[in-house]
């Protein structure tokens, strides 16, 4: 026994070394599984609905689903936030103002209003619209001003506009200040259209001699408000939307002095597209129903994309009975939106919760979701004969057999879920944006703006009063300009962000009698985008002391444009030619 004892002390002594490697081998791999059993809990408490039963990999609702990263989902939503417009996000970048050696003669300013509510009603519990919780300065500001100033006729907290004309009425500010309500705007939206305003401030209201009050040196002249602003001096245009008269007082007010603020007369657009007198075209609307047609059969290929639109919209919108369930991928997509920009945490279904059959039908409530409304024919008129019958009848037949699942399990929104619907409604998006219908049906939409414009320019460049121009519009106002003009607004094809700014800024050489101009997109130059400035058709000048470029285009490109090349794409010479003009059916123009 002692002589075994010896033996095993002596091998331990000599193989100590090796016993030492195995025991830490052994801790480093308890360690290492410890740590991926502590990061798989977390991810699953981060994502409450892989713990129901209905995530992508047991229902089927995603491709390529299985666990979800907490890195890359914060980076998917990072990305589709941009379209939020986050107040940091809102900053000076190529705006001009002054230029050396040019004078700023005046500014056409195009905008999309700032952040609404939904245009469907939603489970909007526990999300927050309103600002951060210690309060904005400028929203501070904005408040303050309108209580100490004006009255409200019903005792609320929100003031109105007490002007004679289309907006008299109307409120100033958002009903809550917390609150999502449906399709308007909300106080992030105020918020942001007065960070636009304040940048537009920065940049425009000195050179544009906005500051001046050149009737209070007068000794013996009426200096009351209404007098301190030439009545064409600041021209103002919005639809007879609460969220874009809003969002335009929002932007003036940090934009303009209160005195002249006061002053200011809102005009009304009857049309989102600003057309004005050059409206009614209905070949802009069989090109529209082409383009939706397109998009109709890429989302019946998808039946993916169909299961997580219903499952999302059924979970997230709230649709009555006799509503038909949830019908549009876009109008999830915008209801999507309204979690994703306010930093909620995603929607979860209650256990025996129920969801619709899928049925592809367009949904005229979406007056401001304009990306790709589904026509109002079935999908079944894009397929053949029975088949398309069939088709339907097992997509019916297999949602209603996830419905029951869900509905006894319930669950959450995953990540992926948002990633696979975001991601095809962009992908659709580019696609469309790059489609030939896109340009010519926004050459169409956009013609009597593009008039309207070039007709304040000219105005401008004679020595007119006029100064600032402002159109407060929707996203389908800046798709449609961006479209005729050529102007990729982003990477995503025709997506609008909330408070987008396109503004033409109008110059006149100190030189010379020239007259230019060039065109500002969300501060991003980009002159050279248009057809008729780029390339030798624009003028290279230093814009700062850093030896930062601006590029300036003769203002003579755009009338040549708009009167002599304007209809060329549409193998026509004018607009009510172009309008009665057959649509081409070319095969290349029948796909995506």
């Amino acid at each position: 026994m002692k002589l075994l004892l010896k033996e095993l002390t002596r091998l331990t002594t000599q193989h100590r070394t090796f016993y030492c490697y195995m025991l830490l081998s052994i801790w480093i791999f308890l360690l290492i599984a410890g740590m991926y059993r502590y990061m798989g809990n977390m991810e699953r408490l981060g994502n409450p609905g892989s713990g129901f039963g209905i995530g992508t990999a047991s229902s089927g609702l995603a491709p390529g689903a299985g666990g979800n990263d907490a890195a890359s989902s914060a980076q998917r939503f990072a990305k589709y936030r941009e379209r939020c417009a986050p107040l940091n996000q809102l900053t000076r970048l190529d705006d001009g103002g002054i230029l050396e050696g040019w004078k700023l003669q005046g500014v056409l300013l195009v905008i999309r209003h700032g952040d609404r509510g939904a245009m469907s009603h939603v489970h909007a519990n526990g999300i927050n619209c309103g600002v951060p919780p210690d309060g904005d300065s400028l929203v501070n500001k904005y408040r303050s001003f309108l209580q100490n100033s004006s009255s409200s006729a019903s005792g609320s907290n929100h003031l109105y506009w007490s002007k004679v004309g289309p907006f008299h009425g109307f409120p100033l500010l958002p009903a809550t200040e917390r609150g999502c309500p449906l399709g308007q705007l909300t106080y992030k939206g105020i918020a942001q259209l007065l960070h636009v305003g304040d940048i537009m401030h920065q940049i425009y209201a000195h050179p544009l001699g906005l500051l001046l009050k050149p009737n209070a040196l007068k000794v013996g002249v009426d200096t009351t408000p209404h007098t301190l602003l030439n009545s064409d001096e600041v021209v103002v245009f919005t639809t007879r939307y609460r969220r874009t008269f809003q969002s335009a007082l929002a932007l003036l007010f940090a934009l303009l002095p209160a005195d002249k603020w006061l002053a200011l007369n809102v005009r009304e657009s009857h049309s989102m597209a600003f057309c004005f007198g050059d409206c009614s075209c209905g070949q802009s609307l069989v090109l529209r129903k082409r383009l939706m047609q397109l998009a109709d059969r890429q989302l019946v290929k998808r039946s993916d994309v169909l299961a997580v639109m219903q499952w999302i919209g059924g979970t997230l919108i709230q649709h009555t009975a006799n509503e038909g369930g949830v019908t549009n991928p876009f109008e999830v997509v915008d209801a999507m939106l309204t979690v994703l920009c306010h930093d909620a945490a995603l929607p979860c279904r209650r256990r025996n919760g129920s969801r619709t059959a899928s049925t592809l039908a367009h949904n005229p409530e979406l007056v401001d979701v304009i990306n790709i409304d589904q026509d109002e024919a079935n999908v079944a008129n894009l397929m053949p004969g029975g088949a398309a019958a069939a088709a339907e009848l097992e997509q019916q037949q297999q949602l209603q057999e996830e419905d029951e699942a869900a509905a006894s399990n319930g669950g959450c929104v995953e990540a992926s879920q948002v990633d696979a619907l975001m991601s095809f409604a962009d992908e659709l998006s580019l696609r469309t944006a790059q489609h030939i219908y896109y340009k010519r049906s926004g050459l169409l939409r956009a013609y009597g703006m593009i008039r309207h414009i070039v007709g304040y320019m000219l105005k401008m460049i004679s020595g007119d009063r006029t100064k600032f121009v402002l159109y407060s519009g929707h996203d389908c106002t800046m798709q449609y300009l961006t479209a005729a003009l050529g102007i990729i607004s982003n990477r995503d094809g025709k997506t609008i962000s909330y408070a987008s700014r396109l503004a033409f800024e109008v110059y006149r050489s100190d030189a010379h009698t020239d007259y230019y101009f060039r065109v500002v997109y969300n501060g991003r130059d980009v002159t050279q985008q248009i057809d008729f400035c780029e390339g030798g058709k624009s003028l290279r000048v230093t814009r700062d002391s850093r030896g930062n470029k601006a590029d300036l285009c003769p203002i003579e490109n755009i009338i040549r444009f708009l009167h002599e090349d304007y209809f060329a794409p549409l193998n026509a010479t004018n607009f009510k030619e172009a309008c009665a003009a057959p649509v081409s059916q070319s095969a290349k123009a029948n796909e995506f």
